[in-house]
C-alpha cells in the first residue's frame, strides 16, 4: 500500500505565501467588532453570496480598520471595491444628442 497523499505521511515542504498587502495588526481589542460581526451575520444571511449589503457592510469594517490604524488607509478602488458606474444619461430612443 502507497501512503501517497494520505494525511501525515509526510511534513508540509512548501512554501508559505504572505498575503499581498503585508501584515497587519490583528483587532486584540474588538474595535472593530461590532461591524465585522454584522458583515459575518449578512454573509451567514445570503449563504455567502455577494451581496450588495454585504458589500456596505466590508467597506464599513476596512473603513473602521483604516480609522484606527489597524491597517494602511488606501482607496477602495485598491481593495476590490470598484467605483460604482454612471447612469446612463436618459433620453428617447434613438434620439441623436450632438
Amino acid at each position: 500500500m502507497s501512503s501517497f497523499g494520505s494525511p501525515g505521511s509526510s511534513p508540509y515542504s512548501g512554501k508559505p505565501t504572505p498575503p499581498q498587502r503585508g501584515s497587519f495588526p490583528l483587532d486584540h481589542d474588538g474595535e472593530c467588532k461590532h461591524v465585522m460581526t454584522s458583515y459575518l451575520n449578512c454573509i451567514k444571511k445570503v449563504k455567502g453570496m455577494n451581496d450588495e449589503a454585504c458589500r456596505e457592510l466590508a467597506k464599513g469594517y476596512l473603513t473602521c480598520r483604516m480609522d484606527k490604524n489597524l491597517m494602511a488607509k488606501d482607496e477602495f478602488r485598491n481593495l476590490g471595491f470598484p467605483e460604482k458606474p454612471k447612469e446612463p444619461e436618459k433620453g428617447v430612443k434613438g434620439e441623436l444628442i450632438w
